[in-house]
């Protein structure tokens, strides 16, 4: 039974979005604003892809809670746990969901490397990831943040288990050599056949006294979820950029800014686009070639400025 949906992402890549619209970003900031996107829908994807299988294996089965997308803070710690799943046997399974495009590789150091356009670059290890999320449940168990079941005046004590799903396109290259927790990195295709196979290890090991009810395990997922503190983005801030974007004048535009001198009549545009680039001839902004082509069209409106789209409205309201 699914206690909690993965929170919707389309806010924060609308806001990302806005902010390449800005006058006021660089190139260079709207690069890595670009990466950021690209690693949202991505991340986003991924998560959803792994949450699909979840459900398709446990939406239905009262004997099974799960939570996508769980954020919770304890005390100044922080777990972002991409799915937890919670058995009978009060077993809790942290679930990290990790894409990789062009296959993943372990060293016998436990070291990650992921592959991206034809290179190799080292990626910290999703398995001490979720060792830090499962330490933050711990405590969070710990200050009775979440009221645990009890039997004969004793309460439960929660089973942590890590899992981290890869995607099933993903290949994985492990070491020849046991490495610690390894064997916690599986497809993400694998999950139910994990959880049921450790269910049917520990079967001997534990008697049936040690489940609790569905309806326990339902009021303690929902007691998580209730804990959830969804993460508030100041995009702007983390991009070194003011809240509201800044609109220069053109008195307070210097061409010696740009590494070039204007000439009266002469658009910017023609000046700089021998040199490959092209320039806003108000805030110095990089402009793109369908703008250049707008204000060329109507340079006789725009007295053959090469302006940004912002600008436009700043200077010509009622072009």
């Amino acid at each position: 039974m699914r206690i909690k949906a993965a929170d919707d992402k389309g806010p924060q890549i609308a806001q990302l979005t806005a902010l390449l619209s800005r006058p006021d970003v660089s190139q260079a900031t709207r690069q890595r604003i670009e990466l950021e996107i690209r690693t949202t829908k991505a991340g986003q994807q991924g998560e959803a892809d792994d949450a699909y299988l979840i459900h398709f294996h446990y939406g239905r089965d009262p004997d099974v809670m799960t939570l996508h997308d769980l954020r919770i803070a304890c005390g100044d710690r922080v777990a972002q746990i991409d799915h937890l799943i919670i058995t009978r046997r009060f077993e809790f399974w942290v679930c990290e969901s990790k894409s990789f495009s062009e296959g993943v590789e372990i060293n016998e150091q436990g070291e990650w490397s992921a592959h991206r356009g034809g290179q190799k670059r080292g990626i910290p290890s999703p398995i001490e990831q979720n060792k830090r999320h499962i330490a933050v449940l711990q405590d969070v168990f710990a200050k009775r943040s979440v009221t645990m079941p009890t039997r004969v005046g004793v309460n439960f004590k929660a089973t942590l288990r890590s899992l981290v799903l890869v995607s099933d396109r993903t290949q994985i290259t492990r070491p020849s050599k046991q490495v610690e927790g390894l064997g916690s990195v599986i497809k993400a295709d694998q999950v139910k056949t994990t959880i049921d196979r450790s269910s049917a290890q520990t079967s001997g090991e534990k008697s049936s006294a040690s489940s609790v009810s569905a309806a326990t395990i339902e009021d303690v997922a929902r007691q998580l979820a209730a804990l959830h503190a969804p993460m508030r983005y100041a995009w702007a801030k983390r991009f070194g950029l003011p809240e509201q974007p800044s609109r220069p004048g053109k008195s307070q535009y210097r061409s010696e800014d740009l590494g070039r001198v204007v000439f009266p009549g002469v658009s910017g545009s023609r000046t700089n686009r021998a040199r490959g680039r092209s320039y806003c001839e108000s805030c110095g902004d990089t402009v793109s070639d369908a703008v250049i082509e707008y204000c060329q069209q109507f340079a006789a409106l725009l007295e053959d400025s090469i302006l940004c789209v912002p600008c436009q409205d700043e200077f010509y309201p009622d072009r």
